[in-house]
């Protein structure tokens, strides 16, 4: 089971503009390939950073409001919010310690 949660157009001001801690959010959908391979590194990342940085998963299919508000494309996109505010965007599958490198930037 995942670590990271969900998150939707219905939640995502609360989930993530809102959060007291950085959010990491992970804009993937089923069928995109890329969003599959990064899919372990941002579990890993959820687990790393427990406590300290919210992971969370916009499936863009479902949400795709959120997704264009946030102008998510390509996907994978995955982007740091903090204070509500969106603060680091990365495009594509990115090794683990980049994202770490990323994560940690904003702690």
């Amino acid at each position: 089971m995942s670590s990271a949660s969900v998150v939707n157009d219905a939640n995502f001001d609360a989930e993530v503009l809102k959060a007291n801690t950085p959010v990491l959010v992970d804009f993937w959908a089923p069928w995109c390939g890329p969003c599959r391979a990064v899919a372990p590194t941002v579990e890993a990342i959820s687990n790393e950073f427990a406590g300290r940085v919210k992971v969370v998963k916009l499936n863009t299919a479902e949400s795709g409001e959120v997704a264009m508000k946030s102008a998510a494309t390509p996907i994978p996109t995955l982007m740091v919010f903090k204070g509500g505010e969106m603060v680091e965007r990365v495009l594509g599958n990115r090794p683990k310690a980049d994202l770490v490198a990323i994560v940690s930037r904003h702690l």
